[in-house]
């Protein structure tokens, strides 16, 4: 068949070579936030696959197989890479199901997934080893909390800070890169969040994590309670991190002996996460054609508006964000 798209009709010769000619589907995956693609490989016998379509021009394939065999080997059910085209930014994964987090969630089994996450996060956690993965270095911290004036501030809301609201934005961003920095380093996958992660068995399974870095300990336990597409009571962020924390005791995690400390640290990391992440979502509409992400830009600001009014030295940010909006 000739399809207009003509990446998919490269994809499906290469998925042809790999298949050894076997009669097989293409069906929509997921969706991503990046230029990649991902669609479902269903062969006539019922068994399917997961396809990658990574433009190279614009994404690295390298990262996501090298991630995906650490997480493998720190115990964790991420994809298997079963056979791969750097050159033409073409994966074939194994399929871990069609059944997200996000999708599954409940009232009624939130503590059971989230334990599983949880337990899985340490795992991957305790496999820290230095020289491993790129530092989640200060360079990185400002880049990214640097989307936030200027794809949601200046194109978004259409706002010019003046030269007093810049420097106000700077101080939190350096008390915010300071926390950050202070902390243990541990591998972070980046994005753990509910639409990141399958329910399956065994559970979960990890998907996106090919930004993975070495960086702060409280990074990957904030993008879980604290959840770009999903909310919940401020008592049951503050129950599950307790139980994190806990565990990563336990476990041998250099986490803050003291819960008030680490819970800080979580709190000032959860916010440089919120500001950076304003920042993609307005840059990804406006950039990338893709508005839908927009409509949870306010989810996180009542996220940074929260944070920012419990900790007096963040009340600057409490004022520019009331001049902003």
């Amino acid at each position: 068949m000739i399809h207009a798209d003509a990446r998919r009709t490269a994809l499906e010769r290469w998925l042809a070579a790999q298949l050894h000619d076997q009669r097989f589907g293409l069906t929509p995956a997921s969706e991503d936030a990046s230029f990649r693609r991902y669609w479902r490989v269903q062969l006539d016998d019922g068994r399917s696959s997961v396809a990658m379509d990574a433009p190279p021009d614009k994404e690295d394939c390298r990262p996501f197989v090298r991630v995906a065999r650490m997480l493998r080997e720190a115990g964790l059910n991420a994809p298997e890479v079963l056979a791969q085209d750097l050159d033409q930014g073409f994966l074939l994964l194994s399929d871990l199901g069609t059944r997200t987090y996000l999708q599954a969630l409940s009232a009624a089994n939130a503590a059971q997934l989230f334990g599983d996450a949880t337990d899985a996060l340490v795992r991957w956690q305790l496999a820290t080893r230095p020289g491993e993965l790129p530092p989640y270095d200060e360079a990185l911290l400002r880049r990214e909390m640097n989307l936030f004036p200027q794809w949601y501030i200046e194109r978004h809301l259409h706002k010019t800070l003046s030269p007093e609201q810049k420097q106000s934005l700077d101080d939190t961003f350096r008390l915010l890169v300071q926390s950050a920095l202070a902390q243990p380093a541990v591998y972070v996958h980046r994005d753990y969040m509910p639409r990141n992660l399958m329910v399956c068995d065994p559970n979960p399974g990890v998907l996106d994590f090919q930004d993975a870095v070495l960086g702060p300990i409280t990074y990957d336990a904030v993008s879980l309670f604290r959840d770009a597409f999903v909310s919940w009571e401020e008592a049951q962020v503050l129950d599950w991190s307790v139980r994190y924390w806990e565990r990563a005791k336990r476990a041998g995690l250099p986490v803050e002996p003291d819960f008030g400390e680490f819970w800080r640290a979580f709190e000032w990391m959860g916010l440089q996460r919120h500001l950076k992440v304003l920042g993609i979502f307005a840059r990804i509409n406006y950039r990338d054609g893709k508005p839908n992400y927009l409509e949870d830009t306010p989810r996180f600001m009542a996220y940074a508006r929260s944070v920012a009014k419990r900790y007096a030295a963040l009340a600057p940010l409490v004022r520019l964000l009331d001049e902003i909006e």
